[in-house]
């Protein structure tokens, strides 16, 4: 099968895995087009994986935390890294699997996907796995991982904390975005005080409650407004009271207004 063509169906994990190991090169291309709602389960490689979709939103989940992956952005996920992947709509997925000995960073990521990277990540799509051991490959490959490293880290990371109670508290709040109940409601119900859980939030996931809700509002956003709802709606759905706050706390996190994100340019190859 050429290499620019993405499988009809998703390979099975184990098809795949095999696939993935037995690469004689430092770059194996995957492709595929995954319909809505799939969703991946827990698995792990023993190569690094980059992950990018010319079209679609995917969310990926690991024990750490979640990571919301819109097109024109790619997520770098290291070896061995337990992580699962779900599909919000259609998704039409390219991936490359690294050699363990290559890559930028040993914690997940996510990256702006400059014109200068995904066309990179489609070139090598498109090159035999050995390609990439020499030459022409090779230089493509030292390129693709300059610019990773350089590329700036986007901030559509929800961390995972470890205790219990919190774990309660937030997978609540991604499950109903909207929920507006405060610490004091929230230490009622897991038998803890305000204070001790405002704690326990800042030191298990680096942010305070307020910021950690508000970046869940934003992460769940992200999929329905590539869906193409409104903002209005969209704003209501995730908890703020009206569209102009939601757009300022949008803009605040990611430079620009939800319109003005998701009417940027795709890449210019579609294979």
């Amino acid at each position: 099968m050429p290499h620019t063509l993405a499988h009809a169906t998703p390979l099975s994990r184990d098809a795949l895995q095999r696939r993935i190991e037995s690469a004689s090169g430092p770059v194996q291309p995957y492709a595929c087009n995954y319909p809505a709602g799939w969703d991946t389960g827990r698995h792990h490689h023993l190569r690094h994986q980059l992950v990018f979709a010319i079209q679609g939103v995917m969310t990926v989940a690991t024990p750490a935390g979640w990571w919301v992956v819109p097109p024109q952005l790619a997520v770098w996920i290291p070896a061995r890294l337990e992580h699962a992947l779900l599909m919000h709509r259609p998704v039409k997925l390219r991936t490359l699997y690294l050699d363990e000995r290559l890559g930028p960073s040993a914690q997940p990521r996510v990256v702006n996907a400059s014109p200068l990277l995904r066309e990179l990540i489609l070139r090598l799509m498109e090159l035999p796995t050995e390609a990439t051991a020499h030459g022409a490959g090779a230089r493509l490959v030292a390129v693709l991982l300059d610019e990773l490293h350089a590329g700036p880290t986007v901030p559509l990371h929800l961390p995972e904390p470890d205790d219990p109670a919190l774990r309660r508290i937030c997978t609540a709040l991604r499950d109903n975005p909207a929920n507006r109940d405060d610490l004091t409601t929230w230490g009622s119900r897991v038998g803890a005080s305000s204070r001790t859980l405002a704690r326990r939030f800042l030191v298990q996931t680096g942010m305070g409650f307020a910021a950690w809700r508000q970046q869940a509002r934003l992460l769940a956003a992200l999929p329905m407004l590539a869906a193409g709802r409104s903002v209005t709606v969209v704003s209501q759905e995730v908890g703020y009271e009206s569209p102009s706050a939601f757009i300022a706390a949008f803009r605040r996190s990611l430079g620009t207004s939800p319109g003005r994100y998701f009417n940027k340019p795709l890449a210019s190859s579609d294979s």
